[in-house]
């Protein structure tokens, strides 16, 4: 028995604690350890480099860590690490999306408060969306064109905060650079109107409250609706006056690229026309009609 390890010696029945093994007053030491080790590991989910290690050793040591289930969820921006990690690999980006998780974060998107938990609640589900929608996945866009994602976006684009209308137009953004999505939002007028009026609005309160980063995907999803004939016909008398004038020349002057985007807009919409000409066959006929 001399040659037995001290956890498996006579004194410490079933590998437990042996005569020689540090006193239970020590318990509450190990266990500050624990939570210490625990908390690194949490904090480190949020960084995408580290973020692989980490989950690895929590899902390694998740026995040890009793109370790791409310730390991860009281820890901020830890469960939307983890959903969005899901949501863009591309090994379970579809697993995901079958499983209709996106459909969980609907309450959260339909908030209409604007104080700061709720807010915080839109910015983590934005994210989520983000994420899959950055991969530039036919398959995914589709799936979102089958849900309420795009009014849920375009409420918060009128009502967010401006990291969230952001993140939302974003999204908004993405889905009309797909081909399957800019066809279903210009398959009818009345959604091209509602993407339109929406977008509309956030140009006039940018006028108040300059953002360069939200006029820049603004002025990409306009862009993008050029490129659908009809569309681009509606624009020629839908699109904001404060994006043919120099409005936002000072937001443009540190962005080249977006005011290349700008001017190819209005070279599609035919700006250089006659002002207030009117479009033919287009959602203005359809309207009509």
């Amino acid at each position: 028995m001399a040659n037995l390890p001290q956890s498996l010696s006579m004194n410490s029945p079933f590998g437990g604690p042996s005569a020689s093994t540090p006193s239970a007053a020590s318990a509450p030491a190990n266990k500050d350890r624990k939570m210490a080790s625990a908390e690194h590991l949490v904090l480190d989910l949020s960084n995408p480099e580290l973020r692989e290690n980490a989950l690895l050793e929590l899902s390694k040591k998740r026995e040890l860590f009793q109370d790791l289930a409310p730390l991860l969820w009281n820890s901020f921006g830890t469960i939307a690490a983890l959903l969005q990690c899901v949501a863009s690999h591309p090994d379970t980006r579809m697993l995901f999306l079958n499983a209709h998780i996106p459909l969980y974060l609907y309450p959260f998107l339909n908030t209409t408060s604007k104080s700061r938990p709720f807010e915080y609640l839109r910015l983590t589900s934005l994210g989520v969306i983000g994420a899959l929608v950055k991969v530039d996945d036919t398959e995914v866009i589709s799936f979102l064109l089958s849900t309420e994602i795009i009014p849920l976006c375009l409420r918060t684009m009128e009502m967010g905060s401006e990291l969230s209308k952001t993140v939302a137009t974003f999204i908004v953004q993405k889905i009309l650079l797909d081909d399957v999505g800019l066809d279903y939002i210009c398959t009818t007028a009345e959604r091209f109107f509602a993407v339109g009026r929406v977008l509309g609005n956030m140009v006039a309160a940018l006028a108040e409250q300059p953002s360069s980063r939200l006029l820049k995907h603004i002025i990409r999803c306009y862009l993008r609706l050029s490129d659908n004939p009809r569309a681009c016909d509606a624009l020629r008398s839908c699109l904001p006056d404060m994006l043919r004038d120099a409005t936002f020349s000072s937001c443009l002057r540190e962005d080249p690229t977006t005011r290349r985007w700008l001017q190819q807009l209005l070279h599609n919409v035919g700006m250089n026309r006659v002002p207030g000409l009117q479009a033919g066959g287009g959602f203005d006929h359809m309207m009509v009609n």
